[in-house]
């Protein structure tokens, strides 16, 4: 689950990370007010969930509180395109105002889990203010890292080694090494899968600020943490992933034209690839799920059928606790109720195979079902093409 900015700093926060001041507003007149609090000069900062917002146009700095009401008026409401967004942008609905800072050195702050390692693994970098990415294909050696153990935490010893590495000295470094400790520990805490701070900055008072955070949290962990479930916000969310999730459905939406329905992830990763080794390109990625029933099976397939891009399905399904002919009767619910009118091509093995199929074949509904992954890859490519 993605969280917005100034969401992810009153969390880091609460873990004993130093952010700037500033508050949230949902209007111009809001900014001004924030900005008078906070003595004049501020950056106001468009709140969506997507990088690159400064070079879209949706970080701005104003002088005084007049400034700050009119960049505000520019950016609430603005459709804010960025390299994340893709071309259709995201609508800016809230701004976070914020002082602004003496800045010296920018600095980069990131935690991911480390799959080979079996750990969270603590990154640095002295070139702050740059995606990460960009940083590693040009000079992975300007990275540093540090595998920690999630139980013990980032250990003091790894944290100095990591800032005497971005070159911090003096006052800063204790205040860097606690930052780094305090990131680590909420990570873990918050059950994350991502934390960045880019920039983490330090000022020419000596002091260590994120200027700016960003926290992923792991959708599976979420029963742990009730209270951070009402940060999510579904406006920053595809519409069709928004209504799978209510539907415990699993369901990503890509740029294909075939739809794909499969029950489980590893399948659901298989399927995509057979289908590009057809030669075509997956609509989506949606997994109903090993205990899935007759009616999530119609409102997965429902969902396929409203992304206008589909010009054919593939439902591919080992039956286990699924059983072949619940996914049957679900099918034919549902391509009754939406009035299918693209190809349909199934492929099931497993449990009640055969009642399933004879489901289907007694349904009445022009169903192409295949004998195995290739047959089905094939026939589907063809069908969305034609």
């Amino acid at each position: 689950m993605k969280i917005h900015e100034y969401q992810g700093k009153e969390l880091l926060h609460s873990f004993g990370v130093v952010i700037p001041r500033g508050r949230i507003a949902d209007t111009p007149e809001e900014a001004e007010q924030i900005a008078r609090e906070l003595g004049g000069k501020v950056v106001v900062k468009a709140q969506i969930h997507a990088g690159g917002r400064g070079k879209g146009g949706g970080v701005k700095l104003a002088a005084n509180p007049g400034e700050a009401l009119q960049v505000a008026n520019q950016i609430l409401g603005m459709t804010l395109v960025t390299h994340q967004t893709g071309p259709e942008g995201r609508l800016v609905r809230r701004v976070l105002v914020e002082e602004t800072l003496p800045i010296k050195r920018e600095l980069y702050l990131g935690i991911v889990v480390d799959r080979a390692a079996g750990k969270p693994v603590f990154m640095a970098s002295a070139a702050g203010g740059m995606e990460i990415e960009e940083v590693a294909a040009k000079d992975p050696d300007a990275i540093l890292k540090e595998a920690f153990d999630p139980d013990r935490g980032l250990q003091p010893y790894q944290a100095r080694r990591l800032a005497f590495g971005l070159g911090i000295e003096g006052p800063a470094l204790n205040a860097a090494v606690s930052m780094m400790i305090s990131l680590a520990r909420a990570f873990v805490a918050l059950d994350a899968s991502l934390a960045e701070i880019n920039p983490l900055v330090l000022t020419e008072d000596q002091r260590v600020v994120a200027l700016d955070a960003k926290l992923n949290l792991d959708d599976n962990a979420l029963y742990r943490h009730q209270n951070l479930k009402g940060l999510r916000d579904t406006n920053e969310e595809d519409p069709l992933e928004v209504e799978a999730s209510a539907h415990s459905l699993n369901y990503i939406k890509l740029d294909g034209t075939v739809a794909c329905m499969v029950n489980g992830a590893g399948l659901a990763m298989a399927t995509m690839d057979i289908i590009k080794y057809a030669g075509g390109s997956p609509a989506n990625f949606l997994d109903v799920g090993g205990g899935a029933n007759a009616q999530q099976v119609q409102h997965a397939f429902q969902i396929l059928l409203r992304d206008p891009n589909v010009k054919a399905v593939l439902i591919n399904i080992f039956g286990g606790i699924l059983r072949c002919d619940t996914l049957a009767s679900g099918v034919v619910q549902a391509a009754r109720a939406v009035n299918l009118n693209v190809p349909l091509v199934i492929r099931m093995e497993g449990t009640n195979v055969e009642q399933g199929r004879q489901i289907l074949s007694e349904s009445g509904l022009k169903i192409t079902v295949a004998s195995s992954m290739k047959d089905a890859a094939e026939k589907v490519v063809a069908a969305a093409r034609s």
